[in-house]
């Protein structure tokens, strides 16, 4: 039996929201922002979750997020690093399986649905990414706020999380972009893409699967949490 591992990586600080809670503690519908991504992988198929989270709430999340809620799929909560890319890197380095679902937990809304579409995805294809095709013409500009150039839109996704991929793959990709630079990386699709060959698969996510990050997201939060049956 194949074993999938998600890394859910919770260590954001929320400056852009402008509160003193940081923005995974934030409450939405009685409950902190973090527990509901946990609580869609604890419900899914995976078998493992690990949290990543700001050094030194490694306790505070144990208490008030994994025994709190009884989350019982939590095998290690791990501090994170610097940026992101170092943050899911300490994920990785505790992880053991086939493969691996790297989410941020700023995404609350998440679902059981996404999580399988991205398991299936990453044991087909080896790496894939949710997202969703672009609704707006998105326009290129150039270094003085001028149009430069104009992408086909129907080209064009918005790039979500989960990213999945076999687990020896991005374990590696990470440590060759880690060991020379990894200034400019945005996601671990491209850690795959700059490490590797590996083509990686864009699957369908949701346009409710929005990352949580600025105060005028937690109305939109609360009514997603609604129609998901949370609130």
């Amino acid at each position: 039996m194949e074993k999938y591992t998600a890394i859910v990586l919770a260590g954001g600080s929320g400056k852009r929201m402008g509160l003193s809670v940081k923005k995974q503690y934030i409450e939405i519908c009685n409950k902190p922002l973090l527990y509901y991504s946990v609580h869609a992988f604890e419900k899914s198929d995976v078998d493992e979750i690990v949290l990543v989270v700001t050094p030194g709430d490694e306790n505070y999340v144990k208490e008030e997020i994994v025994e709190k809620y009884g989350f019982k799929k939590v095998s290690a909560i791990v501090p994170g690093g610097k940026e992101r890319y170092n943050s899911v890197y300490e994920g990785l380095k505790v992880t053991r399986g086939d493969y691996v679902l790297i989410h941020d937990g700023a995404r609350a809304f998440v679902t059981k649905e996404i999580i399988r579409r991205s398991m299936d995805g990453a044991k087909e294809y080896g790496a894939c990414v949710v997202g969703m095709p672009v609704k707006d013409t998105i326009k290129v500009a150039d270094d003085d706020g001028y149009v430069k150039d104009t992408p086909e839109r129907s080209s064009l996704w918005m790039v979500q999380t989960p990213q999945a991929f076999f687990y020896p793959l991005v374990k590696d990709a990470y440590e060759k972009v880690l060991e020379k630079d990894a200034t400019g990386v945005t996601d671990d699709a491209m850690v795959v893409e700059l490490a590797t060959d590996q083509k990686v698969k864009l699957i369908e996510g949701s346009y409710d699967n929005i990352k949580v990050t600025t105060i005028d997201d937690l109305d939109v939060a609360e009514n997603i949490l609604k129609k998901q049956n949370h609130c």
